[in-house]
């Protein structure tokens, strides 16, 4: 059976997809740039503002009770501890399956056109895996991952989703109020592409041996 993961358990795992495929020189992720990754104004539907106990308490369900990440210890002159996902492993998929799972833990649901363009960066796909042709099967697995949800009132072409959690769930802070709008929200918002350029900089730092 497909694991039911949480809003941040997803964010998290879809992030760990993302950046091995986009910025395979910094994966696996230190906890400072997954959080920082989770938590980036682009590409993510809805954006978040977790907290590092927070990111942490689900990476360890995610390792501990679903086998879906694993941690790296440091070695070869990386001080920290280091996160990559095993959901290729644990469900036996192939890159393009992993892709557009990844793209859909990220953001609600989407067009094939939306997700063509979205995973274009992470992975090849050829006839006869294309992103339809990924996507069918992906749904016709015995417990299916993904499924159409056709269209709502005014859209013209039929969305995706995935089936490892509820796709429509949100944070309990999201549910709340949502301050994007508002200057209190745009401060926050500055504050998180602060955190993601100073997380990728440390990154680079160490990439470079400091």
């Amino acid at each position: 059976m497909p694991p039911c993961l949480g809003p941040i358990q997803l964010r998290a795992l879809g992030t760990l997809i993302e950046k091995q495929f986009t910025t395979p020189q910094y994966y696996p992720l230190t906890t400072a740039a997954l959080l920082a990754g989770c938590n980036q104004a682009t590409s993510r539907d809805p954006v978040t503002s977790f907290d590092e106990r927070a990111l942490i308490d689900a990476l360890d369900t995610l390792r501990r009770d679903e086998a879906l990440v694993r941690v790296i210890h440091p070695s070869h002159g990386r001080s920290v501890d280091r996160w990559r996902h095993v959901l290729d492993e644990a469900l036996g998929l192939i890159e393009e399956e992993v892709a557009i799972l990844g793209v859909l833990m990220l953001r609600c649901a989407q067009t094939v056109a939306e997700l063509r363009a979205r995973t274009e960066r992470m992975a090849k796909f050829e006839p006869p895996d294309t992103v339809d042709a990924t996507l069918a099967r992906l749904a016709a697995y015995p417990e299916p991952l993904a499924a159409c949800i056709g269209r709502q009132p005014g859209q013209s072409q039929d969305r995706w989703v995935h089936l490892l959690g509820d796709p429509t769930a949100l944070p309990e802070e999201r549910k709340q109020e949502d301050g994007a709008g508002t200057l209190e929200g745009r401060v926050e918002r500055l504050e998180r592409d602060l955190a993601t350029l100073r997380a990728e900089l440390a990154e680079l730092r160490e990439g470079l041996g400091g």
